[in-house]
């Protein structure tokens, strides 16, 4: 079981809120694995640099064929920019046919709770899985 541990891109100022954001991806086959990890290699190094990125963490289950990543920005403004830049912007639309199911997860918290549970993250990951079976799912990227 990889796991990258949190890094601190930008420390985050000493009082305030951030925006956290976790993501549950599940790969279609086993074989998607490698190339799906090996890219978010890639995004990683990424939020390392980016501007307004005050932690990640990311968790590889390859044989479960499941990807974790939890993350904390300045703002949402921030987080959007990291996604629309390279390489994560072709990395989404280039592993998107091998996805099997994806669940993201958004909520403010204070500065001082950094870096974020992982326990914390995948309890919000299953209640936002349950409302998006539900269809309540928050429909922003």
């Amino acid at each position: 079981m990889p796991t990258l541990p949190w890094v601190t891109p930008q420390p985050p100022p000493s009082d305030g809120t951030t925006v956290v954001m976790a993501s549950r991806f599940e790969v279609r086959s086993l074989r998607d694995v490698p190339r799906f990890f090996l890219k978010s290699l890639a995004a990683w190094k990424q939020v390392r640099s980016a501007p307004g990125a005050f932690g990640a963490s990311l968790i590889a289950r390859p044989g479960r064929r499941v990807f974790y990543t939890l993350s904390a920005w300045e703002s949402r403004d921030a987080l959007h920019a990291y996604a629309r830049t390279e390489p994560h912007r072709g990395i989404m639309t280039t592993l998107r046919p091998t996805m099997r199911s994806s669940t993201f997860t958004f909520w403010d918290a204070p500065v001082g709770m950094l870096p974020i549970s992982w326990d914390e993250a995948k309890r919000r990951l299953e209640e936002q899985r349950q409302a998006d079976a539900a269809g309540q799912g928050d429909a922003t990227v």
